[in-house]
């Protein structure tokens, strides 16, 4: 599997994007490829691109994840973040956490340790002790307009064969406190596994957690191309009249990019061909 060949693809949420966002929600997403497409250009993990992507994501306010999260009920920021390496398999995530301008950083800190998932005040503090930067009070809200929904995500593959996934969000606007949605659950949110592939799904996170999405579109690439693969987000969405979008990569580094949302922000490159950020409109998929 290992042909030497890198690829990765990003994306900044599949919700409705107003006329005035589409522009520069199309160049946060190219920021963030390119950051990730340098990494594995010089021979860089699928790991650390993923990562590095997600970090420029979340440092992006009109981005629902890090600086441009929204509000829950109680006019406060909980942020999600997972991580995956696909050649361990090993998962690192974090929820509800308020103090961290990176939640992703917390996420890949966590990948060699025996919890797959810290919430709160103890992801806050397991944070604090690996030395993960953080605000010193709880991260505010995005003005209104700026960010009012979903996840941001970033699949890779490098030069070695060795595929990763990340997922970060900064929640529901309006939820209740404590509510955690797919993002940082492994199977939901993303997945990566070498010799099959990985996916980082955005939407609606309940559905996609009921539907376990992220390990449907994963059975689906051990069998179908990456185009076809993709497309089985369609039915259990339709099935519980939820929106979602997904970015995968198979074992290869073909990409494919499938949503039923009104747009879904998205960028994507493979060695040997330009790079491509575009809001991506309704009914449109695979690459």
């Amino acid at each position: 599997m290992a042909d030497g060949r890198w690829a990765i693809a990003v994306h900044g949420g599949a919700c409705r994007i107003p006329p005035a966002l589409q522009a520069p929600r199309r160049e946060g997403c190219a920021a963030a490829l390119e950051a990730g497409r340098m990494i594995l250009e010089r021979g860089g993990s699928a790991l650390e691109a993923v990562k590095t992507a997600v970090c420029l994501l979340e440092d992006d306010p009109l981005f629902n994840a890090g600086r441009g999260s929204v509000a829950n009920a109680d006019g406060e920021v909980e942020m999600d973040a997972g991580i995956m390496d696909g050649a361990t398999l090993d998962v690192g995530a974090v929820a509800c956490v308020r103090f961290l301008y990176n939640p992703v950083e917390a996420a890949h800190a966590m990948l060699r340790k025996p919890p797959v998932l810290l919430v709160g005040a103890g992801a806050e503090a397991f944070a604090r002790a690996s030395g993960i930067a953080e605000p010193m009070e709880a991260m505010r809200p995005a003005t209104a307009g700026e960010s009012d929904h979903d996840t941001v995500g970033c699949v890779a593959r490098d030069r070695a064969g060795h595929v990763a996934a990340a997922t970060s969000t900064g929640g529901l606007a309006g939820t209740l406190a404590g509510r955690v949605g797919d993002a940082p659950l492994p199977g939901c949110g993303f997945y990566a596994e070498d010799g099959i592939g990985a996916v980082s799904l955005s939407g609606d996170g309940e559905a996609i957690a009921r539907t376990l999405l992220a390990a449907r579109v994963m059975r689906a690439l051990e069998t179908m191309s990456a185009s076809a693969a993709v497309t089985t987000i369609f039915e259990p969405m339709a099935r519980l009249r939820a929106e979602a979008g997904v970015i995968l990569l198979d074992r290869d580094g073909a990409i494919g990019i499938a949503h039923n949302s009104p747009h879904f922000a998205a960028a994507y490159a493979r060695e040997g061909m330009s790079a491509v950020s575009d809001i991506v409109w309704k009914d449109h998929h695979a690459h």
